[in-house]
């Protein structure tokens, strides 16, 4: 089996065998989820906690909200299970903080799709980890890889904070954008990655391809972008084909594609987009449909080799089977993955050049 994984043992067999009170910290989506394995699994839940700010007398799923310190004073020695996501350093200290004084798991529950990331589902998918592993362009990105791997089984947050990398490296030393770039934006936002790339281009670049499904948010970066040169937005989510898909309106950066919702919004492939012109540069963000994204731009992506920017960690299989789709491909790209500040793993992207 794959020597660098080490955790054999999920959060989830860990938490069915604790003896101590369970308490989850933070209550909406993720703590539903949580909530869900908990019950299917026949893991006791003692109570929920939240940041002092959103206690003011709520329940959440028929439980009383409590204060932290409140938990404190009521239990001696109980466990910490996290249910929200964190991608400021100001929170993440204070989950580092709170570690440091309980036992804390941050269980991988996927963002879109189904099924639990587990030793044994790393041992069914072995040969693909390995593949992926070995074809990776440095030390540093198996490590990253290793460790992000390793988290998503035991909810360990230390295997996270020894591989964390500021955004600003990635895009000086792998990136490396120029005054030309052709930048395609899937899952575009409010146009913050836009910003984020002209902050390192002094503003400079050949055009840009933004794509945001969300209606919302699109209208905020039609905005951002109005009276800029060679901008094209696209009120459309990034796909495989041209087509017309069910999506559910968050107003947020959870906006998804969902089946039986009562919308829809236009889908639109890369490469119809640039109908043959060719790209630079490609970010992929979009909910957990990177998959169908990128044979949207298998055009581009195999015969202009772009580099590109694509999320790994909405979908249980995305670690693996997205770099190996890329890489089948473009078998000429260079493959690195990096982990920005976040907890749980999100913020784990492939990064490719050639």
């Amino acid at each position: 089996m794959l020597s660098f994984i080490t955790e054999k043992q999920s959060c989830w067999d860990r938490l069915k065998a604790e003896k101590r009170p369970i308490f989850i910290y933070g209550m909406g989506d993720g703590a539903l989820k949580i909530m869900s394995v908990f019950k299917s699994r026949n893991i006791t839940l003692s109570g929920i906690f939240a940041s002092d700010d959103f206690v003011r007398g709520h329940s959440f799923e028929g439980y009383k909200v409590h204060k932290l310190s409140e938990i404190e004073e009521m239990v001696s020695d109980f466990v910490v299970v996290l249910a929200f996501a964190a991608g400021y350093q100001e929170i993440v200290d204070k989950i580092y903080n709170i570690a440091a004084k309980h036992t804390l798991y941050v269980p991988d529950v996927p963002v879109a799709g189904t099924g639990l990331f587990t030793y044994e589902y790393c041992v069914e998918n072995e040969d693909k980890i390995e593949q992926v592993y070995e074809s990776l362009a440095d030390d540093y990105s198996r490590k990253v890889y290793a460790n992000i791997i390793n988290f998503k089984i035991s909810g360990k947050i230390e295997y996270l904070s020894a591989v964390t990398t500021p955004k600003s490296d990635i895009y000086k030393k792998i990136i490396k954008p120029g005054l030309n770039e052709v930048y395609v934006d899937l899952g575009a936002y409010n146009g913050d990655t836009i910003r984020e790339l002209l902050e390192f281009t002094h503003g400079k670049y050949a055009s840009i391809y933004a794509l945001e499904p969300d209606r919302k948010n699109f209208k905020k970066l039609a905005k951002f972008v109005d009276g800029m040169k060679h901008i094209f937005a696209y009120n459309s989510a990034a796909w495989c084909t041209e087509t017309e898909l069910p999506f559910a309106s968050k107003a947020g950066r959870q906006s998804a594609i969902t089946a039986g919702a009562s919308t829809t919004v236009d889908a639109r492939s890369v490469d119809s987009i640039l109908n043959g012109k060719p790209a630079t540069l490609i970010k992929m963000d979009v909910e957990g449909f990177e998959r169908e994204a990128i044979w949207g731009a298998s055009s581009t992506i195999s015969h202009y080799s772009p580099r590109l920017m694509v999320s790994l960690y909405h979908r249980n299989e995305d670690i693996f089977e997205l770099p190996l789709l890329i890489k089948k491909l473009n078998p000429n790209y260079k493959l690195y993955i990096r982990h920005q500040l976040y907890i749980p793993a999100w913020e784990t992207n492939l990064y490719t050049t050639l």
